[in-house]
């Protein structure tokens, strides 16, 4: 079976209304891969673009009129509502994908159920006569395999022009001091089809903060060595004692003599610097796939990571403070109960996720990673423009509605 590549829009009401993390575990809990992910707010040049297309496939009535109707209704910037019209974009590959989806977004239909993102998030309810009285799809996907390609195609075109750091989407009150902070759900979260990623983003969600930025990373060598430098100067000083206790219990079994404290400190002082460099190439490793001291050429360091994470922007009043106390300390076991180290770390290491800690932090790990000024073009543009050229339907743009 042929690998495809499909998408899913997190509409602006599930953003709004926190059930963001929820709908990203239903949509992990597949066998497909999350590739890219993307916030946008959509022009309306986008959304006129994006009503042709529903309007040429064939959805039964009313769905189609529904769906129509809330195109203009929330996704527009000065939609009727007056909400965010933020979107979240993901996009999956793997085989048969477009179905797959389908099959988690679930069918938009009158019957109540719960074993769909639609189901459970979504509503349609109709009056007597069979007019729409409300209708809130959770997400937005292709239904249409025929249609996936123009689908991809008007995404690539408008990732740039439409997608990116979409602070200008979030009205905050006029002396708010507003902030934006980093938050990176770490590799152990994207293993064997978990909800973990759902759940955390979740449980960010309770911090009452926007996500305004998103993207899925392979950190290289290279990033996760500047990403984490500091952490190296931090280990050298905090561990030299765990070091030197060490060495000397080792050195007590192999010698009949004690070790004076003289010579356990300077035991400590030679080999802090090589405990430093085992421990941060661990984390480095961990966060890439990769030991930057095996590695047999220069060119290595700068390849993208075999290991996923997913980095997310929010957005708000007090951000970096309400993202750490409800990120918790970095051991999991003193992470106070309920927090998502707490729930979902594992050690110092594998602590489920990594959240900016000053301001200043914020914007150094932004521009790392690639999520500061986010320069064209984005990782959804390249992605779904191979993918096209690979069915020799290259990126040419969809023809505007008449």
């Amino acid at each position: 079976m042929a690998v495809e590549l499909a998408y899913a829009l997190i509409t602006p009401y599930s953003l709004l209304k926190s059930r963001t993390g929820g709908i990203i575990s239903r949509l992990l809990s597949t066998d497909l891969e999350l590739e890219a992910a993307r916030m946008m707010a959509p022009s309306d040049e986008f959304v006129d673009r994006y009503k042709a297309l529903l309007t040429a496939q064939s959805i039964p009535s009313p769905v189609k009129e529904a769906l129509l109707d809330y195109c203009d209704a929330y996704l527009r910037p000065n939609n009727r509502l007056g909400i965010s019209n933020r979107l979240l974009l993901l996009l999956f590959r793997g085989e048969n994908a477009g179905h797959l989806l389908n099959d988690v977004a679930g069918p938009i239909g009158r019957q109540a159920r719960g074993d769909t993102v639609r189901g459970t998030y979504g509503d349609y309810v109709l009056e007597r006569d069979g007019r729409v009285h409300y209708f809130e799809p959770a997400c937005l996907i292709c239904t249409d395999p025929a249609a996936m390609a123009d689908h991809l195609r008007l995404l690539a075109e408008f990732a740039d022009r439409d997608g990116g750091i979409v602070t200008r989407a979030v009205r905050l009150p006029p002396d708010a001091k507003a902030e934006t902070t980093l938050v990176i759900l770490k590799p152990d979260n994207f293993r064997r089809g978990s909800a973990r990623p759902g759940n955390i983003v979740d449980m960010f969600a309770r911090t009452g903060l926007f996500i305004v930025g998103a993207r899925v990373l392979h950190l290289t060598v290279a990033q996760a060595e500047e990403f984490y430098g500091p952490l190296r100067k931090i280990f050298i000083q905090k561990l030299r004692g765990n070091v030197a206790r060490r060495a000397a219990e080792a050195l007590r079994e192999a010698f009949a003599f004690d070790i004076p404290a003289d010579a356990v400190e300077q035991i400590g002082d030679i080999l802090k610097g090589y405990n430093a460099d085992h421990e941060f190439n661990g984390i480095v490793e961990y966060m890439t796939g990769r030991n930057p001291a095996k590695l047999t050429s220069p060119g290595e360091r700068h390849m993208p990571g075999a290991e996923r994470c997913l980095a997310l922007l929010y957005h708000g009043e007090g951000a970096i403070e309400k993202i750490r106390d409800r990120l918790g300390t970095t051991n999991p076991r003193e992470a106070k109960a309920g927090s998502v180290r707490s729930n979902y770390g594992d050690d110092l290491m594998r602590n489920a996720a990594h959240a900016s800690d000053s301001v200043a932090n914020a914007e150094r790990e932004r521009r790392i990673i690639g999520l500061w000024d986010d320069k064209p073009p984005c990782d959804v543009t390249l992605l779904i423009g191979l993918y096209l050229a690979s069915l020799k339907q290259g990126p040419e743009p969809v023809p505007s509605p008449a």
